[in-house]
């Protein structure tokens, strides 16, 4: 979308979406910290008061940015459930293509959850918890579908994927990998195809039938 069209669409919105809009352009373009309250206020086009109407403090805004950018994560697996409810392999490389595919979006912004806990160093920092919470979650969600896909060790396959998903992330944010989203579609297949091959028969078992 480009920017007129953004500006226009933003527009329209009621001042508390306009309020989110301009946190969240604000907060992945320049960081939490280094952000005002009157700066999110200038760009959404309303005041410092109206702003605290909605949102008691600039903490309380920023926990419902990270809200809303976590369950945007979660409409993933929620989609990818409903088009391949029996197929729980396709819906984990469903999951790896959308990382994939946001990669270049994250080499320019940044991913906002690893970003936002560089700031948020306290972990009762309502927001930190926030996203703790969320990645617990996902992991959940992750380990069941890797045991639905029949894998022998669903909590280690899940745990190796999810350091694949967050490392290409980061790798494509600080850009020491070529090809990024490619190479994790690759490694993330290997991954599932290893923990889904039978075990070898050790040679003292062959030799005993």
């Amino acid at each position: 979308m480009d920017r007129a069209s953004r500006q226009s669409r933003v527009a329209k919105l009621p001042p508390r979406e306009r309020i989110l809009d301009a946190a969240e352009e604000l907060f992945s373009r320049e960081g939490i910290k280094a952000v005002g309250v009157q700066a999110i206020a200038d760009r959404a086009k309303t005041t410092k008061m109206a702003l605290y109407r909605h949102f008691a403090t600039k903490d309380a805004l920023v926990e419902e940015w990270l809200r809303i950018v976590a369950a945007d994560y979660t409409a993933v697996f929620d989609r990818l459930a409903d088009a391949h409810p029996d197929e729980p392999r396709a819906q984990i490389l469903g999951i790896a293509r959308f990382i994939a595919d946001g990669l270049p979006e994250i080499s320019h912004r940044g991913c906002p959850f690893i970003n936002s806990i560089a700031e948020l160093p306290d972990r009762a920092h309502p927001a930190r918890r926030l996203i703790e919470t969320h990645k617990a979650g996902q992991l959940h969600r992750l380990t069941d579908l890797c045991a639905r896909a029949g894998l022998p060790d669903p909590d280690e396959a899940a745990a190796e994927i999810t350091f694949l998903l967050e490392g290409a992330q980061v790798s494509a944010q600080n850009g020491s990998i070529e090809h990024a989203g490619e190479r994790l579609m690759r490694i993330v297949e290997a991954v599932l195809d290893r923990h889904s091959a039978p075990a070898v028969t050790g040679v003292a078992d062959v030799a005993a039938h």
